[in-house]
């Protein structure tokens, strides 16, 4: 059998919690411009499931990539790091 590869994982804050099974989380981080060096914040939003509907608007949570569930669901909530 051949060997799924490693998927990716980011941590991020839920900002939006009122959808049923369906987090969305805001993921920051920080890049160097490539020709002038100026380190700036990026952020991006993602739609997670989360189907025991445990985690709430300002927890910090660790997502995971995952198949696709729905249109715009394509990670799980692997774990809550820290409830708000």
């Amino acid at each position: 059998m051949k060997e799924r590869g490693l998927r990716k994982v980011f941590t991020g804050k839920i900002i939006s919690d009122k959808m049923d099974k369906t987090r969305i989380v805001q993921v920051t981080r920080t890049i160097k411009h490539p020709f002038y060096g100026k380190v700036m914040k990026k952020t991006k939003k993602f739609a997670v499931n989360d189907s025991k509907n445990e985690s709430h608007t300002g927890d910090s949570v660790s997502i995971v990539e995952t198949r696709p569930l729905s249109k715009t669901k394509r990670w799980k909530l692997l774990k809550i790091i820290q409830k708000a």
